[in-house]
């Protein structure tokens, strides 16, 4: 299983891993109560190197950083991704893709089976999308157990 998201945030930057700060400690307690063992995911992001102020990535910035996220996926060959938010979605799947249309709903690809959810900094600004995380959550690591 592969989780995807937009970039490092300041924590992951200085650290050096994915998903170390405030979002990344909820996505692990989240991971927890579905029975997810983090050590066994592999986690990347869209781009590898944290945007001026946080902000969305720009489009050469992502063009700089693909290939190493399709090399990552060539690599670990996923049976599932989880694409962890708007960014992630629409620059793996196509921008015609709408998180809040598209969460929860499988779309496969390539042989890959993703599920889009929200990406852990939005449960942190609105609490009532932490049910359909953990919805998403449980259904991927339930079609993985199928799956395997």
């Amino acid at each position: 299983m592969m989780f995807i998201g937009e970039g490092p945030g300041a924590d992951e930057d200085e650290q050096g891993i994915p998903f170390v700060g405030k979002a990344g400690q909820l996505m692990n307690k989240a991971l927890d109560a579905v029975g997810i063992e983090r050590e066994k995911v592999y986690i990347a992001n869209i781009v590898k190197c944290r945007p001026p102020s946080n902000r969305d990535p720009e489009p050469d910035e992502v063009e700089n950083c693909i290939d190493y996220l399709r090399n990552q996926v060539m690599i670990i060959k996923p049976k599932i991704v989880v694409l962890l938010g708007r960014i992630a979605l629409q620059n793996i799947l196509g921008m015609e893709y709408k998180i809040t249309a598209s969460r929860g709903k499988w779309i496969e690809k390539n042989g890959i089976n993703y599920i889009p959810t929200w990406h852990p900094a939005a449960l942190l600004r609105d609490e009532t999308k932490k049910i359909d995380f953990l919805c998403d959550l449980k259904q991927a690591y339930e079609k993985l157990l199928n799956i395997e």
